[in-house]
């Protein structure tokens, strides 16, 4: 059976774990792409020691080129957060006929966020007989995690989330998306004032395109596609974190100072049309000495359940997901296909290949 060929899309930190995960996972890496000048042009093993390739890491610019060239399998995708900072990367892929799976959170489910530029993808991979998907951590542990646990429950009456996570850990977009660094003036007029709005208000910018959402607004979209739900309505609001002392953030390069934002809390409530309510929460900082990444979920109803993980391997567990759901995008139906659709998440002992269809 052939190696599944696969690109690497964004060259940070991420990718470390992403291309030594497929490597070992049995399939090829025929090409990376990134824009730091810094690398472009070194090989992926002089850059990262323990991801074993000799494949040269090439301008992201030459994309569309090398992708015809290449003709990959799949493109994993790990560089922005918002759908409209990777739509053109996935773009590409769809038309050019290449799968992609990305880390960008608001691709977990942006047909309740940024329906018209994931309805134009979802045309042009369908057009292409491809698959474009967002993973990662959330699919697991936002999202297959809570939908099982339903599954062994008699009636939910609400559904209750909250998890914290470092944004060290994931590069300067994250966060700086995160509030991270501003004042709590330029909190409030950058990132909290978005959703000092109405319904109606906010119904019309995300037709725009042009909302910005949390990463709950997306995890609850995707519960309520997974659950079988109506929505009815959602709301979302934004809180600054903060922290007693300064604060240094090494990917900021810079010293937070005592009382300005090291990060924001971020709470969605969704209704739906069967009284379901889901309240999630996440909160992504720059950690303190004291913090430590947390996930906690409760289902309401009968029984009463909740599930705590503490102190899991974000970044890892993400870069993991993302690679074991190669199969499901290769296998899945053409289009801009959201996880809910696909398998719940297995674990791969064999090759990648041998779990492709027929």
């Amino acid at each position: 059976m052939k190696e599944i060929k696969v690109v690497q899309i964004g060259t940070g930190k991420m990718s470390r774990y992403t291309m030594r995960y497929l490597l070992e996972g049995g399939c090829k890496l025929v090409g990376a792409f990134d824009i730091n000048q810094d690398i472009i042009g070194k090989r992926v093993s002089d850059v990262f020691n323990e991801v074993n390739s000799e494949v040269i890491i090439d301008n992201i610019n030459n994309l569309d080129i090398k992708l015809k060239e290449i003709k990959p399998d799949i493109a994993i995708v790990t560089t922005m957060s918002l759908l409209s900072d990777v739509y053109d990367v996935l773009k590409i892929c769809a038309e050019c006929g290449v799968n992609a799976i990305t880390t960008c959170e608001e691709a977990f489910d942006s047909y309740n966020s940024n329906p018209k530029l994931t309805k134009e993808l979802d045309m042009i991979a369908k057009q292409n007989n491809c698959t474009i998907t967002g993973s990662g951590y959330q699919d697991v542990y936002w999202g297959n995690l809570i939908s099982l646990i339903g599954g062994s429950t008699f009636k939910i009456k609400e559904i209750h989330g909250s998890s914290s996570y470092n944004v060290e850990d994931y590069g300067i977009a994250l966060a700086e998306a995160h509030g991270a660094g501003l004042t709590m003036d330029e909190f409030d007029k950058n990132i909290a004032s978005v959703d000092k709005i109405s319904d109606e208000e906010r119904n019309k910018i995300i037709e725009s395109g042009e909302y910005l959402p949390s990463y709950m607004w997306n995890v609850n979209g995707w519960l309520v596609d997974k659950l079988g739900l109506t929505l009815k309505s959602q709301t979302q609001k934004t809180i600054p974190t903060t922290y007693k002392e300064d604060l240094y953030s090494s990917t900021l390069n810079k010293t937070i100072k005592q009382g300005d934002a090291t990060g924001m809390s971020a709470v969605v409530e969704t209704e739906t049309m069967e009284g379901i309510k889901i309240v999630s929460e996440c909160i992504g900082k720059v950690y303190s000495p004291d913090d430590f990444d947390k996930n906690e979920w409760s289902i309401i109803g009968e029984p009463n359940t909740t599930v705590i993980v503490n102190k899991p391997a974000t970044v890892e567990l993400t870069c993991a997901t993302i690679v074991n759901r190669i199969p499901d995008v290769i296998n899945s139906k053409p289009g801009f296909v959201l996880t809910s659709k696909m398998p719940e998440l297995n674990y791969r002992i064999k090759p990648l290949s041998e779990y492709l269809n027929d």
